[in-house]
């Protein structure tokens, strides 16, 4: 049975000290960086990364993820490398809080900011994760790195593998990633196996190399994948805290494989465990899926332990069509725990939400809206309180996928090539002669 107690007198296994790995399910644990591992050897449980002692908001220094290189599973002199340009960093982290004064009175929370994961280095999330993933690869002297993705897990690895100098290899599924995330994975040099398959189907075949000892797995089922994610939760928690005087009541955020979830549970369980976040200030972590690819939407409104894998998942929403998520026995506790929730939107829902962050400005991929398109529909039904102060969490910048920006977005108005003629048409004049207008006029 999951168990996630962070317990007060930890006993790490012999050969490790600070840091060691522990299985959520029968509570087995060994040192980090002795073997290859992914899953528990001894149940095939899920693993998590434990530490001798947790820190506090008051031992971070610097910028970036590497600032909280005290709650990593390296000491503080790997912030020093990776300012100074390390091998695994590019950097990344310290992504925007923004402000969405016009958003935020329309939904009626108290206070709405949106987390802007979409400018880290290669535009999406992964990166937190890839910076320590790739570390722990060089500590381990792997030399291929694998993962299965929607896109953003592939131009994440790919990047970071060639700064790190070391072989990657990337499974997509044929004909479902979108042309911004194939390009990044291409450019960097990646090589690029398209899979006869859906996401789920990649992450099968990659795990079957990873237990061949064939390749590094870097997809979330690796533990030290979530540790640079749980990142974004000590960002938000600080920034928030320093501009409002108070921490968030609720962080939404898109789900797809519950990385992120679990990532921040972790980091939400770390601190109060540390005692600097007391236990009723830990935000509500409320996830949202896609109408078509909703198994964690699912497992909360049936109150099952795991979720049941979806075959066959389709929406707009790339990044999160995903219907088997790994990371469940650790975000489902989480949304839990936290007195979060979990709610499934329409592809229409998360394209309205898309326009309305870039009416302010913030341009993100369809996946990144869910989260807002989800706040807008809880809050509508009365799940959300119009008192909150809540985050929503954007996970990938817009041109990710510029065939769905170019289609939410306004056409292009064909004019003549004159001044006159363009302002009589500003002016709401029929000018005519413009390529739209003349395609128009033929239907």
């Amino acid at each position: 049975m999951t168990d996630l107690t962070l317990p007060d007198r930890p006993e790490p296994p012999d050969g490790a000290e600070d840091v060691w790995l522990h299985c959520i399910e029968c509570g087995h644990t060994l040192p980090p960086f002795d073997d290859v591992v992914f899953t528990c050897p001894e149940c095939d449980g899920l693993l998590e990364v434990r530490y001798a002692t947790y820190p506090t908001f008051d031992d971070f220094e610097g910028t970036g993820v590497w600032r909280y290189a005290d709650a990593l599973p390296f000491d503080g002199d790997e912030a020093q490398r990776a300012s100074n340009g390390g091998a695994y960093s590019l950097p990344e982290g310290n992504t925007p809080l923004h402000e969405v004064s016009r958003l935020e009175a329309d939904i009626g929370v108290r206070t709405l900011r949106v987390k802007h994961e979409g400018m880290n280095p290669t535009g999406s999330f992964k990166d937190r994760g890839m910076t320590v993933g790739v570390r722990v690869a060089q500590e381990l002297g792997v030399d291929r790195l694998a993962c299965a993705s929607t896109g953003n897990t592939s131009a994440a690895l790919a990047a970071y593998g060639a700064r790190a100098d070391l072989e990657t290899l990337v499974l997509l599924p044929a004909g479902k990633v979108a042309a911004g995330k194939i390009a990044q994975a291409s450019l960097h040099g990646a090589r690029i196996l398209e899979v006869d398959g859906n996401f789920d189907a990649c992450l099968d075949r990659v795990q079957d190399l990873a237990h061949r000892g064939e390749a590094y797995l870097l997809n979330s089922l690796n533990p030290f994948r979530l540790e640079g994610q749980k990142t974004i939760g000590l960002e938000i928690l600080e920034a928030f805290r320093d501009e409002e005087g108070r921490f968030p009541d609720r962080i939404v955020l898109p789900v797809g494989n519950a990385g992120n979830t679990a990532a921040l549970y972790k980091c939400f369980r770390e601190l109060v465990h540390s005692g600097a976040l007391a236990p009723g200030d830990v935000p509500k972590l409320t996830g949202v899926q896609a109408e078509g690819a909703a198994p964690m939407v699912e497992a909360i409104e049936e109150g099952t332990e795991d979720t049941r894998r979806w075959e066959g998942v389709e929406t707009i929403a790339t990044a999160i069509r995903i219907g088997n998520p790994v990371n469940a026995p650790k975000a489902l506790p989480g949304i839990r725990e936290t007195g979060g929730t979990a709610v499934a939107v329409s592809d229409e829902e998360i394209t309205d939400a898309q326009r309305a962050l870039a009416g302010e400005g913030v341009g993100v991929e369809p996946a990144s809206a869910a989260s807002v398109a989800g706040l807008r529909k809880l809050v509508d039904s009365g799940e959300i309180s119009t008192g909150e102060d809540v985050v929503c969490l954007t996970t990938g910048h817009l041109l990710k996928d510029p065939d769905a920006a170019a289609a939410a977005g306004s056409d292009p108005e064909g004019v003549p090539n004159d001044t006159d003629a363009i302002l009589d048409h500003l002016a709401g004049k029929d000018v005519g002669g413009g390529l739209l207008g003349r395609l128009r006029g033929l239907f």
